[in-house]
Order: C-alpha cells, then sequence, then structure tokens
C-alpha cells in the first residue's frame, strides 16, 4: 500500500506507476524523532527539505514573552518547509508533538521533482496552495467563531484529511496533541479549551480521548461547525485516489 506521501500526492493528480515508485524511492530513508523535538528553528538555513512520513508536527512562532502560536498542524505525508527550497531562511519554526518519522529530501531532489516531472510537480503546487487556503481558514478560526465552534471546525478538517490519506476509520482518528497545544493552535486558553471539548461531548458530537479523537456524529458534527471541504480542494474522492493508485 503506498505510504502517507504517495496517497496525499494521489489525491492531486494522477500518478502513473513510474511516479508512484519515484516517490517512493525518495521516501525510503527516514529519520526518528521524538516528542517535542525542534526539526527546524526560526532563522535556520536548511539544505533539506522535510517530509512528515509518520506521526504528528507543528509549525509555530513563538513571541518575546515565550507564548507560542501554532499555525499549522503537520500530519502523515505533510512537507514542512517546501518554500525551503526556494527561499533561503526559516520564518517560522517546525517541532513535534509525538514520536515522529521525518524524511530528509535535499533541495536539489525537489528542484528535479519540480522540473523534470511535470504531475508530480502539478501534486505539489496543489499541495503548496491547499496548505494557504488551510491557513486562511485558520484565520477565519481563531477571528470569527466561539471556540466550541473552533475546535469542531479544527476536528471536522484533521478527520477530513486523515481520512484522505487512509488515516481515519469510522470517524476516529489520532491526535496525540495536549489540550494545552490544542489552545496554541486555536487561540483558546486550557481552561477553554477543557469546557468547549465538554460541551462537545454532552451534545454527543466528539470524544476526545487521551491519543485520539472520536466523531459521535459526522453530519452533525460539519452542520455545528458550519463545515464546508472545498477549501481542501481533494481533486478525487479519497477512496477513488487508493483504488488508482493499487491499480
Amino acid at each position: 500500500m503506498p505510504n502517507a506521501f504517495v496517497r496525499k500526492l494521489g489525491l492531486y493528480a494522477d500518478l502513473s506507476p513510474e511516479d508512484t515508485e519515484h516517490l517512493t524511492a525518495l521516501t525510503k530513508v527516514v529519520r526518528d524523532l521524538g516528542p517535542n523535538e525542534d526539526l527546524i528553528r526560526e532563522g535556520d538555513t536548511p539544505e533539506n527539505v522535510h517530509l512528515v512520513l509518520n506521526g504528528l508536527a507543528v509549525r509555530h512562532k513563538t513571541t518575546v514573552d515565550g507564548t507560542r502560536q501554532i499555525a499549522a498542524l503537520l500530519l502523515p505525508g505533510d512537507f514542512c518547509d517546501l518554500h525551503i527550497a526556494i527561499l533561503d531562511t526559516m520564518d517560522h519554526s517546525i517541532s513535534t508533538l509525538a514520536p515522529t518519522q521525518v524524511v530528509d529530501i535535499p533541495r536539489k531532489t525537489i528542484l528535479d521533482l519540480v522540473n523534470n516531472h511535470p504531475t508530480i510537480s502539478n501534486a505539489l503546487l496543489s499541495t503548496t496552495l491547499v496548505d494557504e487556503a488551510i491557513l486562511r481558514e485558520w484565520l477565519v478560526n481563531l477571528g470569527a467563531r466561539r471556540s466550541e465552534i473552533r475546535i469542531a471546525h479544527l476536528f471536522c478538517e484533521l478527520h477530513a484529511r486523515m481520512q484522505a490519506i487512509g488515516l481515519a476509520s469510522n470517524g476516529t482518528f489520532s491526535l496525540p496533541i495536549t489540550q494545552a497545544q490544542l489552545g496554541e493552535a486555536l487561540g483558546l486558553s486550557t481552561v477553554h479549551v477543557n469546557r468547549s471539548l465538554m460541551a462537545l461531548k454532552d451534545a454527543n458530537l466528539v470524544r476526545k480521548h487521551d491519543r485520539q479523537v472520536e466523531i459521535l456524529d459526522l453530519n452533525r458534527l460539519h452542520a455545528f461547525a458550519e463545515f464546508d471541504p472545498t477549501y481542501l480542494h481533494f481533486r478525487k474522492a479519497p477512496d477513488t485516489a487508493s483504488k488508482s493508485m493499487r491499480a
């Protein structure tokens, strides 16, 4: 079965068997990181682009007083810093939240994919544009939604993204994140996160266990969160993409 990276790119392009083989070969050598490790720091000038193959990482910035704002959750199949193949210096940091497997891909390899593999290049461009669309939706979440809806919307998004790469089953997916870390992503205090999670549980919408999320009624949760997955721009249904790659 294709890994999460190949499955993700397969949502945005019709990968040929040669494309799939080439991408799989790029991800054979992995590096294991523990939780709460810095993968790359603001101001660094890395030689490699980093890909999350398993686990969970975050894109974040920290203020002078030590307050951290999480700007993205990086799931299996996500590039951490694809832009660094063109831009030299990191303007934010990336850290793990859980044990994570990372693939280090040299800049020149990324440039080769862009210049010599048009289908892969289009898929990479699509994922970059989707990252920007997700960031826009996160800004709306922070600025225009009350706390329970912020959390519900984030869970809807994560479920859709995880389901697309085959990592969600029956509304349940892994999310090894603390309430404090959720607060850092959603601009909420730990107290507000706790109260909001209890409200969602009492409404029989969501249960957040220690390391996973269980969505009890997906349709109701979508309606409650006013969730429209259009901004994720899946060009084909996740199951269609998987069947195509298996074939």
